[in-house]
């Protein structure tokens, strides 16, 4: 949904108007001395209108939702990685000829 409000409205209500943008994903158009000076949208909203993730990502982020690891921090990110490097190299040390 957009929504024109004036420069004064948009300055006197920008906490409301910020608020309003990121909780319902509205949009609004500030006007100033009558023309359409700038968009106050959420980063959200920006993302999916403009910048939409490609499939894959889109496909990586569902796998991972359905796995519960979407809420994993970089800290257990990092400890996961280190984990499976080092089980990989001990596994490779044990294949190679001697």
């Amino acid at each position: 949904m957009t929504n024109i409000v004036s420069a004064l409205t948009a300055r006197t209500q920008f906490g409301q108007i910020i608020k309003r943008a990121t909780q319902k994903n509205e949009r609004f158009v500030v006007d100033r001395r009558g023309e359409p000076s700038v968009v106050i949208m959420s980063i959200k909203d920006y993302i999916q209108t403009f910048a939409p993730p490609p499939e894959e990502l889109r496909a990586m982020q569902a796998t991972a939702k359905r796995n519960k690891t979407d809420k994993l921090t970089p800290r257990q990110i990092d400890r996961i990685v280190a984990t499976v490097r080092k089980e990989q190299k001990a596994s490779a040390g044990k294949h190679r000829p001697k």
